[in-house]
């Protein structure tokens, strides 16, 4: 067994390793460095993604009730002037990092179906864990006004002193939340 396999195996029990190895994490730390720099070169601003499903809300919304959505005063605005919200880089990115995070778990051969959480739970506590803290993390995004990749990265990149504070306040979360809900992954 691989140095570290049974450390990984053992924190995150079901883990399915394939045959060909995974990125090192400092090539890959520089390609998300390049990536970032690349985009703001090209479009004139960072990576982030929180503002999408806020987009298709406010596209969905107008589909279902033009008046409401228009009247509403965080969705409307998107939608003045007759803007579909979806026309933005936004999704093209997120369609691309979905996309792209397809293709890579194919070639890799690391692609299964499978429900992520702790095993010892049922399925339908392990979708609503995920439900929960897919919740509370969009919210957080958006009253953070921006995401880990938008406020925390591409911030953080432009030297924003709000993008270190989220970080900062991201990863103290996360050691909270890792702490809390350890007893869950054993």
């Amino acid at each position: 067994m691989p140095r570290g396999s049974y450390e990984l195996q053992r924190l995150v029990p079901d883990v399915k390793r394939s045959s060909r190895s995974y990125w090192n994490a400092h090539l890959a730390g520089v390609a998300l460095g390049l990536t970032l720099l690349s985009t703001f070169v090209l479009t004139g601003h960072g990576l982030g993604a929180s503002g999408f499903p806020t987009a298709l809300a406010a596209r969905t919304a107008d589909m279902v009730s033009p008046a409401l959505a228009a009247s509403n005063q965080y969705l409307g605005p998107m939608l003045e002037d007759g803007r579909n919200p979806l026309d933005a880089w936004i999704t093209w990115q997120v369609l691309g990092v979905a996309i792209g995070g397809l293709a890579g778990a194919l070639v890799s051969g690391a692609f299964r179906w499978h429900i992520d959480g702790p095993t010892h739970l049922r399925t339908l506590a392990r979708l609503s864990m995920a439900l929960v803290g897919g919740m509370l993390a969009g919210f957080g995004a958006r009253v953070a006004a921006g995401c880990t990749s938008g406020l925390g990265l591409s911030g953080s990149a432009t030297l924003a002193i709000a993008g270190f504070v989220f970080l900062m306040g991201f990863f103290a979360a996360g050691v909270a939340g890792g702490f809390a809900f350890r007893r869950l992954w054993r």
